[in-house]
């Protein structure tokens, strides 16, 4: 009788904690949904957003989430969007696509039937090429933040647009850097056979190679690994100077962790994917002297990013990890090509985001026939003291201060 009545009371303590956990993570995701919803019975216009909000790369489908979400509040916080003499409110649908292709398809259709006017979207490579499909069969807008992959606009979509230079533009400024100013001979390169790592691997190759260097191994690994041993023993064995990783950041700390406790003596050298805050976290001491690139100008040098830094600390409780910035100025886009248009109805919308002329956050955003960035820049850093310290920016416009 006792072990059974504290039997009971203990199933009914576990019932009741799980409730209030999830009582509290409901109360949460209720609150973050509500900072970025209008109120009950407004007109809305709904604008999707897809990332992986959940698994590895979670931190960077949350900021990118975030970055909208804050463009929606400074929208409906300032009355709204007024088209043809009627006020609408921005509505938020998140999507979480695991950054898995074929969730990725699942996550556009559920958007698409959703009657979302737009979508900011997807962040990886391999979760936004699939998508784009699903949109442009929908006459839905589809503007990324983040995914550089070359294939995206290539497709011969309408519907297609990015924010950011692309693999082409990144890795060649990569190999030529690695060559011209780190003066390097020998280079090996990782890949993590996404669109995204395998795609800038293959750009940074040919810029190494057209600049004079010598391609000593190439290696790939998969997307989900975190055990590099084997990978960095052949590559020790070919003596490289740099070592190129096309991936990100849950896999390319452990990967440099693991080349300084292999003495695998060689600098680190990686894309936007490497050149987060997490990365610094997550390799710690060993992230010291990985050089990494971003597309666009210094964040930290743009008009009004001191400002938006501190109001996204205050909101989310988190600081920027890579792109919210950019996922920021993907909204104001679109939400610009509407008021042009006089209209959210994609079918009429859609046709003045090719004439996009806007200057944000981020700087100068106008598109080429594609739909690919014009004039963007690259900016080089390197990881000293636990920061990220610019070395040098290419192309693009100086940044407004």
């Amino acid at each position: 009788m006792t072990i059974a009545r504290y039997s009971l009371m203990a199933a009914a303590t576990a019932l009741a904690l799980t409730a209030c956990q999830k009582q509290d993570a409901a109360q949460n995701a209720a609150s973050e949904a509500a900072a970025s919803s209008p109120a009950a019975g407004a007109e809305v216009i709904k604008i999707g957003v897809a990332g992986p909000l959940t698994g590895p790369l979670a931190h960077i489908g949350k900021d990118t989430e975030y970055g909208v979400r804050m463009a929606a509040d400074d929208i409906n916080a300032a009355g709204g969007l007024e088209l043809a003499g009627k006020k609408y409110k921005i509505e938020i649908v998140a999507e979480d696509d695991q950054a898995d292709p074929k969730t990725a398809t699942a996550v556009a259709q559920r958007l698409v039937d959703a009657k979302v006017a737009g979508v900011v979207g997807h962040v990886t490579s391999g979760a936004t090429i699939p998508a784009s499909k699903i949109y442009s069969e929908a006459g839905i807008p589809q503007l990324t933040p983040s995914s550089t992959a070359i294939p995206f606009t290539n497709q011969g979509f309408k519907t297609t647009f990015r924010m950011i230079a692309n693999d082409a533009a990144q890795g060649k400024v990569l190999g030529s850097y690695a060559v011209e100013k780190l003066k390097v001979k020998k280079v090996a390169i990782i890949d993590d056979r996404t669109a995204y790592g395998q795609g800038l691997a293959d750009e940074f190759e040919k810029a190494a190679k057209a600049a004079g260097a010598e391609v000593v191994k190439r290696e790939f690994t998969s997307a989900q690994e975190t055990d590099f041993s084997s990978i960095l023993t052949n590559v020790k064995s070919a003596k490289p100077e740099l070592v190129f990783f096309g991936g990100m950041d849950a896999q390319g700390a452990p990967l440099k962790k693991q080349m300084t406790k292999l003495g695998v003596n060689a600098q680190l050298l990686g894309p936007d994917g490497l050149s987060t805050g997490e990365f610094l976290k997550l390799a710690g001491n060993d992230a010291e002297g990985t050089i990494t690139s971003q597309p666009g100008q210094p964040k930290e040098q743009l008009q009004g990013a001191q400002d938006f830094f501190t109001k996204f600390k205050a909101k989310f409780n988190v600081d920027v990890q890579l792109y919210a910035p950019n996922s920021y100025d993907a909204l104001m886009v679109l939400v610009e090509a509407m008021k042009r248009a006089g209209s959210a109805d994609p079918a009429k919308y859609l046709p003045e985001m090719a004439k996009t002329d806007y200057t944000g956050l981020t700087g100068k955003i106008a598109f080429d026939e594609k739909g690919d960035l014009k004039d963007g820049a690259i900016t080089v850093y390197q990881a000293k003291g636990g920061k990220w310290e610019v070395l040098e920016v290419v192309g693009g416009k100086p940044a407004a201060k």
